[in-house]
C-alpha cells in the first residue's frame, strides 16, 4: 500500500509522448488521476489512462512562454481541485558547438527547462503547503552531473534544475513536501533522435553503458511511482539515476 496513489492527483508536463507518457501511465496504474500538460495536449496518453479507469484533465500549453506559468498552475489546480504530485518532465534540447550556440537557442532551452519549471513549481507548491504536503519530481539528466558536449544550454539547465531540487527540498521539507529528481541516462526519445543518427557517437555511448542498451521510457515507470508515493516519504533532495550504469563508468 505504500506505493498506492489512489485518491491522488498528479500533474505531468510533456505528457503526450516519451518519458512523460510512460510516467503518467505508471502513476495512473498506481491509482492517480492525471492532469496532463503538453504542447499538443495529451495525445493518445489520455485514452490509455482513461482505459485504466482513471480520470484525466487535458491542458494544451506552450511552456516556451513562462510569463503564463501562473495561469497554468491555476488551471492544473482547478482541474480536480488539488494537486498532490507534480512531475516536471517537459524539456527541449538544442544541439550545437558551444562557440556557435545562439542566444535564441540558449533562451529557448532555459525558458522551457528552467524558467517555466521554476514558476509552475513555485505556484503549485503554495497549494501543497496549504494541503499539508505533496510530492515534486523534477526530470534532470545524467548531464546534471557532467559537462556534456554540444549541448551547453541543456547541460546548464539540467544542472540548475538539480540545484532547485535540492534547495526546494531543504525549504519545503517542513511542509511535508518531498522534492526529488530523476536523472535518465541515454534514452530512446524524440530528444535523442538526431543523436541516434550519428553512428560514431552512438557506438561511443554504447561502450559506456554497462547494461548494454539505451533506456526506454518504461524504465522510468517504477522510479516515478516510488518518488510519488509514501514509500519515499523519507527521501528528499535525492537524484535517482536511471542510466544502466552509465555514470559508473
Amino acid at each position: 500500500m505504500d506505493f498506492s496513489l489512489c485518491g491522488k492527483v498528479a500533474v505531468v508536463t510533456g505528457v503526450s509522448r516519451g518519458l512523460g507518457r510512460a510516467m503518467a501511465i505508471a502513476l495512473a496504474q498506481a491509482g492517480a488521476d492525471i492532469v496532463g500538460v503538453g504542447y499538443h495536449g495529451m495525445g493518445s496518453t489520455k485514452a490509455e489512462i482513461e482505459a485504466l479507469g482513471r480520470k484525466t484533465a487535458e491542458i494544451t500549453w506552450d511552456l516556451g512562454n513562462s510569463d503564463d506559468a501562473g495561469q497554468l498552475a491555476q488551471q492544473c489546480i482547478a482541474a480536480f481541485g488539488r494537486v498532490d504530485i507534480l512531475v516536471n518532465n517537459a524539456g527541449i534540447i538544442r544541439l550545437s558547438a558551444a562557440q556557435d550556440h545562439t542566444m535564441e537557442d540558449f533562451d529557448a532551452v532555459m525558458e522551457v527547462n528552467l524558467r517555466s519549471l521554476f514558476l509552475l513549481t513555485r505556484d503549485i507548491a503554495r497549494q501543497m503547503i496549504d494541503l499539508g504536503g505533496g510530492k515534486i519530481i523534477n526530470v534532470c539528466s545524467v548531464q546534471s552531473c557532467r559537462g556534456g558536449g554540444g549541448d551547453a544550454a541543456y547541460v546548464a539547465s539540467k544542472h540548475a534544475v538539480l540545484g532547485l531540487t535540492r534547495a526546494w527540498a531543504n525549504e519545503w521539507a517542513k511542509y511535508h513536501i518531498n522534492v526529488n529528481a530523476i536523472a535518465p541516462g541515454y534514452m530512446v526519445t524524440d530528444n535523442t533522435a538526431t543523436l541516434r543518427t550519428k553512428k560514431n557517437a552512438v557506438a561511443a555511448i554504447d561502450a559506456q553503458i554497462p547494461a548494454g542498451r539505451w533506456g526506454q521510457p518504461e524504465d522510468l515507470m517504477g522510479p516515478a511511482v516510488f518518488l510519488a508515493s509514501s514509500a519515499s516519504d523519507y527521501v528528499n533532495g535525492h537524484l535517482l539515476v536511471v542510466d544502466g550504469g552509465y555514470l559508473n563508468c
